[in-house]
């Protein structure tokens, strides 16, 4: 079994801690509360016969929102894995912060694996970026409260993972 450090970023409120539940417990908590800080989640899983049949383990840090770019001054990223930067379909300005962090992150971690995921599509179903708004990044859509996208958004991750492991 491999391990990997997975950061959760993205701004306040885009469903970070809820994706993190669903993919973990498979469940989704309507009451929103702020993580401040870190929260640190683990998960097993069986990559498949595409990983010759590995399992990851993914330690997921969630992070909180309010850091901002300013999470590349922290020591949280040490020894990150991979990102997984969350945007919330329903805010633009999101959109924005995503794409700014997932840029710092290659600057910082070139050759990791980042993945943009747009949440909240089951409040915006027929939401899609533009090409030219996400040029040079891989985008999900996904809902944390349906779980549409999720699980196959960290197994597709846990398979890159690996691949590079």
């Amino acid at each position: 079994m491999i391990s990997a450090k997975v950061m959760l970023l993205g701004d306040i409120g885009v469903g970070k801690s809820s994706l993190a539940r669903r993919f973990v417990f498979d469940r989704f908590e309507s009451d929103y509360k702020t993580t401040i800080g870190v929260d640190v989640l683990t998960h097993d899983v069986a990559l498949g016969p595409e990983a010759e049949n590995a399992t990851l383990r993914f330690v997921l840090w969630d992070t909180d929102g309010d850091f901002g770019v300013r999470i590349f001054e922290t020591v949280y990223l040490a020894g990150a894995s991979a990102a997984i930067v969350v945007a919330d379909a329903t805010r633009p300005a999101t959109l924005v912060k995503m794409a700014g962090l997932v840029a710092r992150f290659e600057e910082r971690f070139p050759g990791r694996p980042v993945c943009g995921i747009v949440n909240k599509i089951d409040l915006v179903p027929e939401f899609r970026l533009a090409g030219e708004a996400a040029p040079h990044m891989d985008v999900v859509y996904a809902s944390a409260k349906t779980g549409q996208g999720v699980e196959e958004m960290f197994l597709a991750l846990g398979r890159t993972i690996w691949r590079r492991s």
